[in-house]
């Protein structure tokens, strides 16, 4: 009788030759194959997705070649149910192993945390969105300066003045005019109630006072002394006097300076308040809630002067003899 057990041991023998071979191919998908993402790729994870979905995701964007694969990779290792929701960057040539390590890792959030304080112009908000990544500054001030706002029937001239200082969360890939839209509508939120009768009142259309609201942020330390410094903006408008606000040469001058010299108050521009009365042509910086409300809410005094005395506070006067007593006073 002819034995059976040579034909079963061969065929043993191809079946524990072909799981070797299978398995071989699989370790080398796993570990070894480089050909995918074929260049750097930007995945962002939404909130919510699982790991089905984000193997799908990433054979849709070409960073793996099999979403099954993945997938299988992920339940087999364990921890795929922790990846978090952000944006994962992905070197090119990435073996799927690395991948899922990358992911595991985690990313970086698809938000960025950005506080612009006030009295900040749109230059400088410009400068501070770049530094954190978000957008070009030269792309964020064309925008800035292009645009126009309409309040109480009065268009604006650009958005100096309007982009609100605030902290906000902006989104990653935001382009310029996504972020202004923020800060705009951010800045119409945080007029005061009743900001339009207030304007009729003070016989001003909403852009000068935002106008005299930065001058007001450039010049007080306290909040106390912004309704006071206000009276003495709409004091001199009244009577033509010229304001005479270091802060509005300050904006003309090409780079910003602690002192001013006699030459730069003499500069040719419409922003020097010294050489020109009424108002400079828009506002000099983006004012807070706070110089808003002074702004709109001046105090009523007959004061025409002040002058610095340290620790934050000024030295209010009626006269200019009065002036120059607190300057001998003070300015030492």
């Amino acid at each position: 009788m002819r034995s059976v057990w040579p034909t079963v041991g061969a065929t043993v023998g191809v079946i524990v030759l072909v799981g070797a071979a299978f398995g071989a191919g699989i370790g080398w998908l796993v570990y070894g194959d480089t050909q995918r993402p074929a260049a750097p790729a930007d995945v962002l994870i939404a909130s919510g997705s699982d790991v089905s979905q984000i193997s799908a995701q990433l054979e849709s964007q070409g960073v793996v070649g099999s979403s099954t694969l993945l997938d299988w990779y992920f339940r087999l290792r364990g921890g795929g149910d922790h990846i978090q929701a952000a944006e994962y960057q992905f070197p090119a040539h990435q073996t799927l192993e690395q991948v899922a390590d990358r992911l595991e890792t985690g990313g970086r959030s698809p938000t960025v945390w950005i506080t612009i304080p006030e009295g900040f112009t749109a230059a400088q908000i410009a400068q501070k969105l770049g530094a954190a990544g978000l957008v070009p500054p030269v792309l964020f001030v064309r925008e800035a300066q292009a645009r126009t706002l309409e309040l109480g029937g009065t268009a604006t001239r650009g958005l100096e003045g309007y982009l609100f200082p605030d902290t906000y969360q902006v989104p990653r890939g935001a382009d310029a005019d996504e972020v202004i839209d923020m800060m705009t509508k951010q800045f119409e939120a945080e007029l005061p109630a009743g900001y339009l009768a207030a304007a009729r009142k003070l016989g001003r259309t909403v852009p000068e006072i935002v106008t005299i609201a930065s001058m007001i942020e450039g010049e007080a330390k306290v909040d106390s002394e912004r309704p006071l410094i206000a009276s003495v903006i709409y004091n001199r408008l009244r009577i033509g006097m010229p304001l005479e606000i270091d802060a509005t040469i300050e904006y003309a001058l090409p780079k910003h300076k602690t002192a001013l010299s006699y030459a730069d108050l003499a500069i040719d521009s419409p922003y020097n308040t010294y050489t020109h009365t009424g108002l400079p042509p828009t506002p000099i910086s983006n004012p807070g809630k706070a110089s808003l409300y002074a702004a709109f809410h001046p105090a009523s005094t007959p004061f025409l002067y002040y002058v610095y005395k340290g620790a934050g506070h000024h030295a209010f006067s009626t006269t200019l003899q009065g002036q120059q007593e607190n300057e001998r006073r003070y300015l030492r």
